[in-house]
């Protein structure tokens, strides 16, 4: 059962290395910058990491500090840390909720030395980050996409996140119902067919998914259609087709159920998405 590729290829996530060498002074993030994140990959020397309430956390070993949404903070070494690191901005389909996203914490901050593949990866990005290689930009902007995915797989194989999409992902019985949604968004999901996914009973399964996820399945399924209708919108294929791709009648359909998660019908949201008066 894959319990990320649908969520990854519906919903961009890519990385852009901006800086990689020895950090010296005081470097200011978050400031006009748009909704993406930040990653920040430590591969020696000393740290430190302030957020934006004031609170400081000291990196002394190979560490990732990883900022799903952009927010103030300052990474700070001296001279004598010898901090090499590698940071990146990280860019997301634009003008669209990333249902990955929002179910992370404000940061993860992991020690790279034991997560096993998470780390050879962050090895792979050092490898190509510190020397001057042919074709050097675009495979470290690669590797730092590939790291990510592999930042995501730990996640979820470790429970890191209690709460969330990325909680019921990670748990053994509400995974199997969230990934064939997912999978499935036309189907006509009622709480018996996403109970039978879980096989669990309906009343237990609800119970559980609004317990772990924090929102009932059908709210749930909604805003998973929704989400995949604005990313087929923004791609110019007619509302009609849209709506029975994510697995309503018609258009009329989808347009109600759209205005009321969004405010908008299907063409004011792209038009205000594409900047359009």
């Amino acid at each position: 059962m894959d319990r990320l590729s649908d969520i990854l290829n519906r919903f961009s996530i890519n990385a852009q290395v901006f800086f990689s060498g020895n950090l010296c002074g005081i470097q200011a993030f978050g400031g006009n910058q748009d909704d993406g994140g930040s990653l920040h990959l430590l591969k020696s020397g000393t740290l430190a990491f302030i957020n934006d309430e004031g609170h400081k956390m000291v990196l002394e070993r190979p560490s990732v500090i990883f900022i799903p949404k952009m927010f103030k903070h300052r990474i700070i070494a001296n001279e004598s840390d010898n901090a090499e690191l590698v940071c990146a901005n990280i860019h997301y389909s634009e003008g669209l909720s990333n249902p990955l996203v929002d179910a992370l914490p404000k940061f993860l901050y992991f020690d790279l030395e034991d997560t096993g593949m998470m780390g050879q990866a962050a090895q792979w990005l050092f490898d190509e980050a510190f020397e001057n290689r042919c074709g050097r930009d675009p495979m470290i902007d690669r590797l730092s996409d590939i790291f990510l995915i592999q930042l995501l797989r730990y996640v979820l194989d470790e429970g890191t996140v209690t709460h969330g999409l990325m909680a019921g992902l990670a748990h053994p019985q509400l995974s199997k119902a969230l990934t064939a949604m997912h999978q499935d968004p036309q189907s006509h999901w009622t709480l018996d067919s996403m109970a039978a996914e879980a096989t669990m009973s309906r009343s237990k399964f609800a119970e559980l998914f609004r317990e772990v996820i924090g929102q009932p399945p059908g709210d749930y399924i909604t805003e998973w259609r929704v989400a995949l209708a604005q990313g087929l919108l923004k791609k110019n294929k007619p509302v009609g087709l849209v709506a029975h791709e994510v697995g309503y009648e018609n258009g009329s359909a989808l347009a109600r159920v759209f205005r009321k998660k969004t405010g908008l019908s299907p063409k004011e949201w792209l038009d205000k998405v594409r900047g359009v008066n």
